[in-house]
């Protein structure tokens, strides 16, 4: 297998939950900054010609090119055995949880930092008043699996379904939350695992 190539940008929250991934798990991969604020058509070779929805993260992994960061991570878990790979069932209940990621924290918290760190102005004060509405309601069921679980969403080890979750959240402050106490006590948890560092140091170009 030729060594893994991971396309990113320190402000990508996605591109985050793909290279925490690989580090933690001590996947071996070169890493590539893209300026996702360039327009598509400045972006450099070969990404722009490989990326089929225009975005980081994107993975290409043994000939194969990989894009959007959930189907990503079921593939590293699948491939390596790691991280949730280790049977079909642990597999599963990560799989469970990223789909479950993709449409509820995966939607909502992405914007909230856009508008309060980008762009102020992209989203009416109703919108803004419904996505923060929908991330409560998201964040509020997330800690209460959190007060259940034994330290990570799955068991006692770290999977796929901790880092797509805490892609975002480790950025909560730039989107003016504050994650409730089990969260943050999880994300302290994931922070303290050997390899971890924060998305601007892990992303930097």
């Amino acid at each position: 297998m030729t060594l893994p190539t991971l396309y990113g940008h320190h402000d990508s929250g996605h591109a985050y939950k793909v290279r925490l991934a690989l580090t933690l798990a001590r996947i071996d991969h070169a890493y590539v900054h893209v300026d996702i604020w360039l327009p598509h058509e400045q972006r450099p070779e070969p990404f722009r010609s490989l990326a089929p929805f225009k975005e980081v993260p994107l993975l290409v992994m043994d000939g194969r090119v990989l894009a959007q960061s959930d189907a990503i991570l079921c593939q590293i878990a699948e491939t390596f055995g790691v991280l949730g790979g280790e049977s079909p069932e642990r597999l599963a209940r990560a799989r469970e949880w990223l789909f479950w990621e993709a449409n509820r924290i995966g939607m909502a918290l992405p914007q909230l930092r856009y508008a309060k760190r980008f762009a102020p102005d992209a989203f009416s004060p109703d919108a803004l008043l419904w996505i923060r509405s929908r991330f409560e309601k998201d964040i509020a069921r997330l800690d209460e699996e959190l007060a259940r679980t034994q330290a990570f969403i799955l068991d006692t080890a770290p999977s796929i379904a901790d880092f797509a979750l805490c892609g975002y959240l480790f950025w909560a402050s730039e989107a003016g939350i504050t994650p409730p106490a089990h969260v943050q006590r999880w994300l302290e948890r994931i922070a303290n695992l050997p390899g971890w560092l924060p998305p601007y140091e892990l992303l930097k170009a």
